[in-house]
């Protein structure tokens, strides 16, 4: 059995627990967090180790597998989705540590990474280390991380270099200002994290694209840009999946209101339609990751066209994403305006989602 197929069919015995979730968006929400119940379900189910070996307590899926997990997890709730692919995209990392620090980092069963790839923090180069200090903005995940990235310029000698530096660092040395107030995606805990004076070793800081151990596998050597669109990507056609399920829903409720049923006929056709394109872009999307995934596993290189394709390709999806919600919200009564209706908060969700920066124009 296959490793997408093993989850697939856990997935039907967890079934229960996946809709429950599902029925949680409004609580998530209230609460600014996952509460620590659903992070337990995660931490039992691996989802936040989709790509990590199973020698570190991972699910050891390749690409197309795992991304098709971020669409499913982001169909029961955005926020949901959203962390368990951010907390999976720190995968990435493990082959930039020695084998010992990997160890320590990712084993725990609820070893997760929570950061920020901007360097908007400064390492200052001493004998064996940094002193870092700085602060990053949308952390998703900070309330719950086990390790925290961050990226930082060098600075050597008093004098700040153009050369970038990852460092990880353990929670405790980390200031969480909670200031994540987004319009949707309320659950992410995505805040601003501080650190100050801290020393970092050498050990613990990390390049993407180095390899110094055998932890890692052919999703770590993807090129990583094309990797997080995807991600993201897939996270929108779950969110927006989501939206078009609530939507059918609402549509069917007013079946029996005849004196309607002119404007009702109208909004299933409307949904009828963006229904279909929902699955075109969708089909597109699946076609050419799976074509650059089958590429990577033979040995080829991505060219920078085809990589560039993939960008322009992602932002496309993840804006008509946004039309198919706003050509429907329309037409879906008070229900699509109410703040604490399922269909207001998917369609917040499926906003934020979307404005994250390798989505955007």
């Amino acid at each position: 059995m296959d490793p997408l197929s093993e989850f697939l069919v856990m997935g039907a015995v967890i079934q229960m627990n996946l809709l429950q979730i599902k029925e949680r968006g409004l609580e998530f929400e209230q609460l600014g967090k996952l509460p620590q119940d659903v992070l337990d379900f995660i931490y039992e189910q691996k989802l936040f180790k989709l790509f990590m070996s199973k020698e570190l307590g991972g699910k050891d899926l390749d690409l197309v597998e795992g991304v098709k997990v971020f669409q499913q997890m982001s169909a029961i709730d955005g926020n949901f989705g959203w962390l368990i692919t951010i907390g999976t995209g720190g995968n990435a990392f493990i082959p930039t540590f020695s084998a010992n620090v990997c160890e320590k980092i990712f084993m725990p069963k609820d070893a997760v990474i929570a950061g920020s790839g901007y360097p908007t923090g400064i390492a200052v180069k001493e004998e064996g280390g940094y002193v870092v200090t700085g602060q990053w903005k949308y952390c998703s995940g900070s309330n719950y991380a086990s390790t925290f990235t961050m990226n930082c310029f060098i600075e050597e000698d008093g004098i700040k270099k153009d050369e970038i530096i990852s460092c990880s660092v353990s929670p405790q040395d980390v200031e969480i200002l909670n200031d994540w107030c987004a319009m949707g995606l309320k659950a992410t805990a995505s805040h601003t994290i501080r650190v100050n004076n801290i020393w970092v070793p050498e050990e613990a800081t990390f390049q993407l694209g180095a390899i110094k151990n055998s932890y890692g596998n052919s999703v770590h050597s993807f090129p990583f840009v094309t990797f997080a669109e995807a991600s993201f990507l897939s996270v929108c056609l779950g969110i927006t999946e989501n939206f078009l399920e609530e939507a059918y829903k609402l549509t069917k409720q007013r079946n029996h209101d005849i004196n309607r049923a002119e404007r009702i006929g109208a909004l299933q056709f409307l949904l009828m339609q963006q229904q279909k394109h929902y699955k075109q872009y969708e089909e597109r999307f699946y076609t050419t990751l799976t074509l650059f995934w089958q590429k990577h596993q033979q040995g080829v290189l991505l060219t920078e066209d085809e990589q560039s394709q993939f960008t322009q390709m992602s932002k496309e999806i993840a804006a008509a994403c946004i039309v198919i919600a706003n050509h429907l919200i329309r037409s879906l009564g008070m229900e699509a305006i109410t703040e604490t209706s399922t269909l207001n908060r998917i369609w917040r969700n499926l906003y934020t989602a979307a404005q994250h920066g390798f989505l955007t124009p």
